[in-house]
């Protein structure tokens, strides 16, 4: 059985929130699209608490974004929620980053207790979450697929969307146009 893991698509990822990806808002009308095809559907969000090391005033990368209870942290109102079966919150510790959707969550119980063998990806951003999602489904043993169209990449530095691509292959990722 496949899923579909719909990672981060917040406000506060997308343009005017507190850590826009570019184009962040491009990827809701192909994820509806996968989400009105997929038999069981998760969507992950960042949900940090306020004292988040991943802050740039805790010494972090990035700026406060995704405060738990906040609407920058609240999935676009614009996705078909409708059609997500189960919300997953990541990124929860202080002290640990959370990128992947696996990262102390119970998504690989729930996956494997549903029968699924292959996992899609979509969602933001391509060379952070979405990576560290997809990657650590793989070691896990799923089979993967990242929908290009339905995810963005934040590109801190020039070219880390497509170097996060050749990582994703190397791993066996398969990347859908």
């Amino acid at each position: 059985m496949d899923a579909l893991i719909v990672v981060d698509v917040q406000n506060d990822f997308c343009p005017g929130g507190a850590l826009a990806v570019p184009d962040g808002d491009e990827v809701v009308e192909p994820i509806n699209r996968l989400l009105s095809q997929a038999s069981f559907a998760v969507a992950t969000r960042d949900w940090h608490p306020p004292d988040h090391g991943s802050f740039l005033e805790l010494g972090g990368l990035w700026p406060v974004h995704c405060v738990q209870g906040s609407v920058g942290a609240e999935l676009r109102h614009d996705l078909e929620l409708g059609a997500i079966d189960v919300v997953i919150d990541k990124g929860r510790s202080a002290d640990r980053e959370g990128y992947s959707a696996f990262e102390d969550t119970e998504l690989e119980h729930l996956l494997r207790a549903r029968g699924v063998d292959a996992v899609h990806v979509a969602g933001l951003a391509l060379d952070y979450c979405v990576k560290a999602t997809a990657l650590d489904a793989r070691r896990m043993g799923f089979d993967v697929v990242v929908h290009r169209d339905a995810t963005r990449a934040v590109d801190g530095a020039p070219g880390d969307g497509e170097r996060a691509v050749s990582e994703l292959q190397a791993a066996g990722v398969r990347m859908e146009p």
